[in-house]
Order: structure tokens, then sequence, then C-alpha cells
């Protein structure tokens, strides 16, 4: 009877340990399919720290440019309060002096208000070169010419340019033809045109607008063309002038199309340098835009001379005087940057053009330049832009020449598709290698090349999810028969019957575990087979997209530098677009001021 429990009790033992060994199986299946969750959990865990990463980034960039806009628009506010402090009373002489000009022609201004307004304009500015003017001015209205000699010498020592120049443009308003060519050649000979101050650019409105007649505007010309072929003999300024056009065009080159090709952007590695192409060549079109309605402006010159004239007094009185150019560049570096939303690299390279028109001296052909390329800064209207525009347009032509060049240049000379990286499959990394094709061979053929890639990279990472029985299933297959012999052994001493069944359940628990094991590798190598056969169709579908973007990029590149000859063109055509207006040579305005 205890021989009949006793082999009872060990029949249910091995009943139980063939359930723990099924649990066993069903456990370690689980866990395998939870090992696969939870590395395709830490893929898109990782996945998800990349994006909040960047868009921390952002967020950090966007903070930083805010902060930045924040501290220009203050700096702005203070330039500007500082400026209206330290110089806001000259605006109060600038406009008494056109008034008091534009008062003469009507006669409605009495001799001693004209007097008394300069004389007090004079005690409040004792620096400012236009008030001791005004009071020559308010001499000469007087018939008082020993107190109008020394106003004009005075307003000359603070000033012999502006000084010169005004009386010029005075004298011509009132019909005093010898004596305005006389004070703009001695305008003229004083000045270096190495080093000519900014308000030189109104000698360009001038001419432009023909402002001097036919005597001052070819006084002018003689002295300008002298100066031209003096500076152009340096081959340094005139390398400067085509660098400073070829800065330029960098400003029409287009954004990036990495949205409109983002297949390729994404594939290849020569992606950077033809964006840069594309983006270079589409300024060829920007240029044109902008050129051909210049050159198609008919300029809308003034009725009478009077009011020309008074328009380039107020540039010349409003142009910013020596003192006030710290703070004009300061403020236009906070301006910069508020207009470029507080990115501080593109506000430096935007104002490495537009500080050049605040310096303090510059040479005539950089003021040419200036006048041509920022107009405002300077400040010339548009009919002088035209006319220096037609003056500089070899240096325009040298400059997109080279900038030509330099975009084709870069183009490479093989287009390449690129794919490696990292997939998920079953809850283990596969590294696809590196493959690189080339689009000078049919995109088809990429295609089976790039699919026959994956396959052979894909069959041994395949293979080694699976059970090896050579490899992992020798070793427990030994050790579950050489079990189930010692148990049959063992038992059979007592009972033959017990050691068979014994032996029997060991044996088939252990081919179960074995059949298991083989289950679960096989389970994993259909994932792994299923996921890298979606890695590989992806990949083929993203090859041949940026085949089909290669091709339309090509089209567009070609569209894009296809337009460079009509911009050669243009700019050839800009040489006849600059001739001066015709001289006025009408009579003034006549009155009691008019002496």
């Amino acid at each position: 009877m205890s021989s009949n429990f006793s082999e009872a009790a060990i029949l249910r033992r091995i009943d139980h340990v063939g359930a723990k060994v099924e649990q066993v199986d069903q456990g370690l299946i689980a866990v395998s399919a939870q090992v696969g969750q939870v590395g395709q959990r830490a893929d898109e865990t990782q996945t998800e720290l990349r994006r909040l990463a960047a868009d921390f980034q952002r967020f950090v960039l966007d903070a930083q440019r805010t902060a930045n806009v924040q501290r220009a628009e203050t700096r702005v506010g203070v330039v500007e309060a500082q400026i209206e402090h330290q110089f806001g009373h000259h605006n109060v002489v600038r406009r008494t002096a056109t008034g008091m000009l534009q008062g003469f022609d009507v006669g409605l201004v009495s001799e001693e208000t004209v007097r008394a307004v300069s004389e007090q304009l004079m005690v409040q500015n004792p620096r400012y070169w236009l008030a001791p003017v005004l009071v020559a001015l308010g001499a000469w209205a007087a018939d008082e010419p020993e107190l109008c000699e020394r106003a004009v010498q005075e307003g000359f020592r603070r000033s012999p340019g502006r000084t010169s120049l005004f009386m010029a443009l005075v004298l011509r308003r009132q019909g005093r033809r010898e004596a305005s060519v006389r004070w703009l050649r001695h305008y003229l000979a004083a000045q270096d045109p190495t080093a000519l101050g900014r308000d030189f650019a109104m000698i360009l409105e001038c001419v432009s607008q023909g402002a001097f007649g036919p005597a001052g505007v070819d006084l002018v010309r003689e002295r300008l063309d002298a100066w031209r072929a003096r500076l152009l003999d340096d081959d340094a300024r005139q390398d400067a002038q085509v660098t400073r056009w070829r800065a330029e065009l960098d400003r029409y080159i287009a954004g990036s199309s990495g949205q409109r090709f983002p297949f390729l952007a994404g594939v290849s590695p020569q992606w950077p340098q033809m964006d840069r192409a594309l983006s270079c060549a589409a300024a060829n079109g920007a240029l044109i835009d902008t050129y051909r309605a210049l050159a198609a402006e008919t300029p809308t010159p003034a009725a009478q001379l009077e009011d020309q004239v008074d328009d380039i007094l107020d540039r010349l009185v409003r142009e910013y005087d020596e003192e006030e150019l710290p703070l004009r560049r300061e403020h236009a570096q906070a301006r910069a940057i508020i207009r470029h939303n507080g990115d501080i690299n593109a506000a430096q390279r935007d104002l490495a053009t537009d500080l050049t028109a605040l310096e303090r001296t510059l040479d005539y052909l950089t003021i040419q330049s200036e006048s041509a390329l920022n107009p405002a800064a300077i400040g010339v209207s548009r009919s002088t832009q035209r006319m220096a525009v037609s003056s500089c347009h070899e240096w325009f032509a040298r400059a997109h020449g080279m900038f030509s060049r330099d975009y084709r240049a870069a183009l490479p000379t093989d287009v390449h598709a690129v794919f490696q990286g990292n997939h998920n499959a079953a809850g283990v990394v596969f590294q696809l290698p590196r493959w690189t094709g080339s689009f000078t061979r049919p995109v088809p053929d990429l295609e089976r090349d790039l699919a026959a890639h994956w396959d052979r990279a894909a069959a041994p990472f395949i293979a080694s999810l699976g059970w090896d029985w050579r490899r992992q299933g020798v070793g427990p297959l030994i050790g579950i028969v050489a079990a189930a012999l010692v148990v049959m052994f063992c038992l059979g001493q007592g009972s033959p019957l017990l050691g068979v069944l014994a032996g029997a359940m060991i044996g088939g628990g252990g081919a179960l575990f074995l059949w298991s094991r083989q289950r679960a590798g096989a389970k994993r190598q259909q994932e792994a087979r299923e996921v890298l056969e979606r890695g590989k169709y992806d990949s083929i579908r993203q090859l041949r997209a940026a085949g089909a973007e290669l091709v339309d990029w090509n089209t567009a590149f070609r569209a894009a530098d296809g337009r460079e000859p009509e911009v050669r063109a243009m700019i050839a055509d800009l040489a006849t677009i600059g001739s001066p207006a015709s001289p006025y040579e009408r009579r003034v305005a006549e009155n009691g001021a008019t002496r």
C-alpha cells in the first residue's frame, strides 16, 4: 500500500513538474513578447526624448530671440531719446531753414522776423553749422553784406562742405547762376575723393535732378569723371566695390527648398550643396524683377526749380552730423535685430552692408555704390539711385559673374542616396549597414540593389533570432535525456513501470520545452522579418521618391539658372538709364527778397 502511495505521490509530483514546465514555457513566451514590447517602447521613448530635446532647443532659441528683440526695442527707445536730447534742437534749425527760403519766395516774412529767429537759433545752437548760415540768409535778406560774410565764414569754419553746398544750392534757387557755380567749384576743390563726407551724396542728387543748370552739371560731371578715373586705377578700390555688389546679391538668395524636395533632402548627402545652388539660381529672377522695375520708372521732376532745390536742401540739412553717427549706428544695429526677430547672426550679416552708409567718410566709388544699393541710408532719391546704378553697372556685372560661377562650381558632380540606421526588430536592434547608390544609374537598378542589400543584411540577423538545434539544443537535449535515464534507473529499481512513466514524463516535458524554444524563436524571426520587410519597403519608397524629386530639382534649377543670361543683358541695359534730368533754365520766383 505504501509502495502504491509513494508511486502515486511521485506521479503527482511528475505531473506537477510537467505543469510547471508548461507554465515556465508560457512565461518565457510571454517574457519574449514583453521584451519585444519593451524594446519597441524604448525606441519610442528615445524618439520622444529626441523630439522633446528638439522642442526644448527651439523653445530656448525662441526665448533667446524674444529676449533679444525686447532688449533691442528698449535700446531703440533709449538711443532715440539720446538723439532727441542731444541733437533734437537741430531739427528746429532745419525746419526753419526751409521755411525761411519759402517765406522769401512769397514775401510774407519780414526782415526783422528772419533776423530775430536766426539770431535766436544761433544762440541756442552754438556748434551747429546751419545756425550761422541762417544768420547769413537773414543778413542777405536785410542787405547787410558785412554780417552776411561773417556768418558765412563761421558756418564754413564749422562745416566747409555743407556750408559751401548749401550756399551753392540757395544761390541756384534764387537764380544766381554764376555765384552758385563759384560756390560749387569752391566746394569741389576742397573735396578729397578718397574721403568724402556723407553730404557729398547730395552732389549726385543735384546731378540726377539737373539742379545746377548746364554749367553746374558740366562742372560736376567733369570733376566726377576725373575722380572716377583716378580711383579706378586702384585695383583694390575697384575690388572693394565688386565685393560690395557681391554682398548685395546674397540678399536675393531664396530660402531653402527642403520642404519642396523632402525625400531628396532626407537621403542625399549632397542636398546642402544642391539646395544652396537652387536658392542662388533663384536670385536671378528676383534681380530681374527688381532692376527692370527700376529701369522702367520715369521720374517725374518737380514743377518748379524752387521745389526741386528745396527737396535737395531738405535732404542736405536732414543729413546726420558726424557727432550723431555713433548713435545712428547703434540705432541701426538695434533695428536690425528687431527686423530679424532677434536673430543676432542674421542681423549682423545684414548690418555688414547697411553700416557702410553710416561711415564718417567714404570714397567716391563707395558713395556711388551706396547710392545705388542703399539710397535711403545715404539720403538720396530714386532718381539718384537710377543714375548710380548706371554708373556701377560694370561692378554689378563682375559681381554677378562671380556669383553665378560660385554657385555653379558648388554643384555636386554626382548625387548619391545613402541608407543606414537602426531598426527595432522583435526587441533586438538591427543595424542596417551603410548603402550608397549613385543616381547616375537607373532608379529601378538602384531599387533592386537596395533591396538585395537589405536582404543580405537581414538574413543573418533573422537567422540569429531562431532556435539553433546544433548550437542551442544539443546541450539541453543531452541534459533531458540524462535526467530521464537517471530517473528511470532510480525508480525502475522498485517499479519498472513507474520508472518508465517518470522517464517519459521528463522526456516529454523536455521535448515540450525545446519545442517551445523553437516556436518562440520562429515567432521572433517572423516578427523581425515583418519589421525589416516594412523597413526595406520604406527605404525603396524613399529612394523612388528621391529619384523623382531629383528630376524635378533638375528642372527647377535649369529654369532658374537659365535666366542668368537675362540678368547679364539687363545689367548691360542699365548703363543707359542714368542720364541726368534736363537742367532747369526757367525764371525763378521773384520778390523783394531776391537779390
